[in-house]
C-alpha cells in the first residue's frame, strides 16, 4: 500500500481531492491533504505577501507535523510548480512524484508566464504594483472559470459542476507573479506525467516530454479527478508501482 500526499490547483483546496481521496482510503492507501495559505478554508490568511514559496513551507510543515515518510506527492495543476521546491526540502521522505496536468516551472519563472499568460516584465510589474497595494491580492480566477464553466461545461454530470463552482474560490495575486525558486528540472526523483485530453495545459506537457518524463494521457478535462475520479485512481495506482 503507498502513502499519497495529494497537492491541489489553484482557486481549490484539499476538497478538489475528496473523491480521488476516499477511493485510494477505501483501497487501502494513506493519504494526506493540505490547503494552501490564502486559499478555501485558509482564505482569511490570503496576502500580497503569499507566494508559491509560502506553499512549499505549508506542505513541507505537513510532511514533518504529519510524520509521513516514503510519500507520493500527487501534484494537481498549479501544484506543479510547488512541488520541486518541496522535493528539495525533504527529499528523503518522497519517493516518487505524479503531475496530474500540473504545471512544468522553470526556476526563476513565473506560473502566469509560464503559461504564456504574460511576459516576465509584465509579471514583475505587476507583482510590484500588489506589493505597494495598487493592485489587488486575489487573482479573480475563480469566476473566470465559473464564466468559462457557462459555455464550457465539465466533463462530468450537473451535480458534480455545481460542486465544483460552488466550493472554488479565491487565489493570491502574489502566487501567479512570483518566480518560483526551485524548478522542474531540478527533480531528481521518478516524475510520471498524466495528461488530459481536454485541457490547456498542452505547453505543459511538452515540457514534461522535454525533460524525459513519461507521459501518461488520461481522457477527461482539467478537473478529471472530480469528473473520473475512479480513472484517475486507477492510473494513480498504476503509476505509483
Amino acid at each position: 500500500m503507498a502513502n499519497y500526499l495529494l497537492l491541489h490547483c489553484g482557486a481549490a483546496g484539499s476538497w478538489m481531492w475528496r473523491p480521488v481521496e476516499r477511493l485510494l482510503r477505501d483501497r487501502g492507501h494513506q493519504v494526506w491533504t493540505v490547503t494552501y495559505t490564502g486559499f478555501a478554508e485558509r482564505r482569511h490568511l490570503n496576502s500580497k505577501d503569499v507566494t508559491p514559496q509560502t506553499h512549499v513551507a505549508d506542505v513541507v510543515n505537513t510532511i514533518h507535523f504529519e510524520d509521513i515518510e516514503d510519500c507520493i506527492i500527487v501534484a494537481h495543476s498549479y501544484s506543479g510548480s510547488i512541488a520541486p521546491g518541496v522535493a528539495r526540502q525533504v527529499p528523503d521522505k518522497i519517493s516518487k512524484l505524479i503531475y496530474l496536468d500540473a504545471l512544468v516551472v522553470n526556476e526563476g519563472e513565473a506560473t502566469n508566464v509560464a503559461m504564456g499568460f504574460m511576459n516576465a516584465e509584465q509579471a514583475d510589474g505587476m507583482l510590484e504594483m500588489v506589493q505597494r497595494g495598487e493592485a489587488p491580492i486575489s487573482s479573480g480566477v475563480a469566476d473566470m472559470q465559473r464564466k468559462d464553466a457557462e459555455q464550457n461545461p465539465y466533463r462530468m454530470s450537473a451535480d458534480r459542476q455545481q460542486w465544483v463552482l460552488d466550493h472554488l474560490d479565491e487565489m493570491p495575486m502574489s502566487c501567479g507573479l512570483s518566480p518560483v525558486k526551485v524548478g522542474a528540472g531540478s527533480l531528481d526523483k521518478p516524475v510520471e506525467y498524466i495528461a488530459c485530453t481536454d485541457t490547456i495545459m498542452g505547453p505543459m506537457h511538452e515540457r514534461a516530454k522535454a525533460l524525459g518524463w513519461p507521459v501518461h494521457e488520461l481522457d477527461g478535462d482539467h478537473v478529471v479527478l472530480v469528473g473520473n475520479p475512479e480513472g484517475t485512481a486507477d492510473l494513480i495506482e498504476q503509476l505509483s508501482k
